[in-house]
This record gives structure tokens, sequence and C-alpha cells, in this order.
């Protein structure tokens, strides 16, 4: 019996730990991205994608917190949903490199939620 509490309480740490709050000063790039808060700064023009993996739109955007800004790629239905201003939070996501910045994208796995507007 006391093993199993001890387990249990061990996987509920590492789930804790999974949640807590990456900044943009700590992304890697070719790292996931599992859980990042920004204020969204601006979004650009949407431009229509067709790939083998994904037809659709897809707008570029970029965000901040209090250690940096990152570029962000929005999909499909999230460009309509965000608006300059809102507090976004990204979930299961991924982090790339393009002309030198950092980029994050929920990809197709992740989420993203918005805080507050």
């Amino acid at each position: 019996m006391h093993l199993m509490v001890e387990h249990h309480t061990r996987l509920k740490k590492s789930k804790k730990a999974t949640s807590r709050r990456q900044k943009i000063a700590d992304l890697k790039v070719d790292h996931p991205v599992h859980r990042l808060e920004v204020v969204l700064l601006r979004i650009y023009p949407r431009r229509m994608v067709y790939s083998e993996h994904y037809v659709g739109p897809v707008a570029a955007a970029c965000g901040r917190d209090e250690t940096g800004i990152v570029g962000i790629v929005l999909w499909d239905e999230q460009i309509q949903r965000v608006q300059v201003g809102d507090i976004l939070v990204l979930e299961s996501g991924w982090c790339r490199e393009r002309n030198g910045e950092l980029v994050v994208s929920t990809g197709r796995h992740g989420r993203l939620n918005i805080l507050g507007r």
C-alpha cells in the first residue's frame, strides 16, 4: 500500500512540472513548448498554404512576455479567435527558428487558449 501512494504522488508531481509556465527567454529551437503565456502584439495578414500536410489559412503574429518577443504561427480558426492585446496560452506546441528569430506554434496537436482580453 505504501508503495502505491508514493508512485501516485510522483505522478502528480511530474504532471504539475509539465504545466509550469515557460518564458520566452527559456525557449530552445526544435524543442517542445509545454506552456507559454504571451500578450499578442500584432497579427499579420493571413495567407493560404497548400502542402501535403496542411491546406488552409495561416497567419504570422508576434507576442511578448516579460523576457522577450517571439513569433507565433496561427492556424485556421485561431486567426479569427484572437485579437491584438489578448493574453494567449500555447500548450503542447513547438519552437523553431526562422530568419534568426524564435517562432512558436501549436502545430497539429497543441492548444491555444485565450486567458484574457
